[in-house]
């Protein structure tokens, strides 16, 4: 029989095993509203939970871990709680041939399913069961995307991403006229939804599916714009829904790039100098600075109640009283 002092040690012991080292990362959390306090806690730290890479770009929670591409390295990681370093998920992730960019925004359908914008291949693509990849969508009239950015399901299985040039290769050119936003339903149809934008990126939903969120990485007008989504899938009455430009400098690089949105409809997008939390009524209540260039973020952990932010080589997290979707 194990005495019961060793049995305490060696549970002690395999716990400290499996706790992921909490790393405290170079970061702040900026307070502009009161309001802020309701979605992040005071006190709250940035933790860096893994880092190294190109460019971390993408998250999304799966199966009980985060997941997110590294567009450079055309390979989608993976992290746990736990785990001391990213594992590789999927390789290649959106250039199955090498010689092109990996894949960016990802998303999980509703079987569990993980779809991709594959800048490489220049399409939406689902990873089915056995590895293999469906394409989801890759022409619009006949033409051929440009690099598939980011996207978000909607409750009836409509798709929509954007299109942005970001991902084409070296005196590769577009096809299309429009750095396009699309939609592709269920049954595969695919619309032009917005044609107007240059650089759309980022893309979310509001928690009632009627505004559609487009962040806008325009170096020169970088911003997020919000339409009206109508029952056909169609989109109305742009608005600048919010002016990040002002905010950049010298110490807050980046622009608007990916974006979530909360249960109560606060959206959380990346912008000059990390994550900015805007009320839905467009307020700025406060930046997750992370000092870097910062792609995307998405909620997840068990309750959805933890932000996982990918920041240029960094993958890092805070822990919210907000909740995703």
């Amino acid at each position: 029989m194990l005495h019961r002092s060793l049995f305490l040690l060696l549970v002690t012991s395999l716990a400290a095993a499996a706790a992921t080292p909490v790393v405290e990362f170079e970061g702040s959390i900026e307070r502009l509203d009161p309001a802020l306090d309701a979605l992040i806690a005071p006190g709250a730290k940035i933790e860096e939970l893994a880092s190294g890479f190109k460019w971390s770009e993408g998250p999304v929670w799966r199966d009980g871990g985060i997941v997110f591409s590294d567009v450079p390295q055309n390979t989608v990681f993976g992290w746990n709680e736990g785990d001391t370093s990213a594992k590789v998920v999927l390789k290649p992730s959106g250039s199955l041939s090498g010689d092109g960019q990996g894949s960016n925004g990802l998303q999980v359908d509703a079987q569990g399913r993980l779809v991709l914008c594959q800048h490489g291949e220049r399409r939406i693509a689902r990873l089915e069961k056995d590895g293999t990849f469906t394409s989801l969508a890759d022409k619009f009239e006949g033409k051929r995307f440009s690099s598939p950015n980011d996207l978000v399901i909607a409750k009836n299985g409509t798709l929509f991403f954007t299109d942005p040039p970001y991902g084409l290769k070296k005196g590769e050119a577009p096809e299309l006229p429009q750095h396009g936003v699309y939609a592709v339903t269920p049954d595969g149809k695919v619309s032009l939804v917005i044609a107007d934008l240059r650089f759309p990126n980022g893309i979310a939903l509001s928690p009632d599916q009627k505004t559609l969120y487009i962040a806008v990485s325009d170096p020169q007008n970088t911003r997020v714009m919000a339409y009206e989504l109508q029952d056909d899938g169609t989109a109305k009455n742009g608005r600048v829904f919010f002016n990040a430009q002002p905010l950049k400098s010298a110490e807050r690089k980046g622009g608007c790039d990916g974006m979530k949105v909360d249960a109560n409809g606060n959206i959380w997008t990346t912008g000059p100098g990390g994550v900015l939390v805007i009320s839905k009524d467009g307020k700025h209540l406060g930046s997750i600075l992370t000092g870097q260039p910062t792609a995307n973020c998405a909620f997840g952990g068990p309750d959805r109640s933890t932000l996982y932010i990918t920041a240029n080589m960094f993958l890092v997290r805070v822990k919210t009283l907000a909740k995703g979707l």
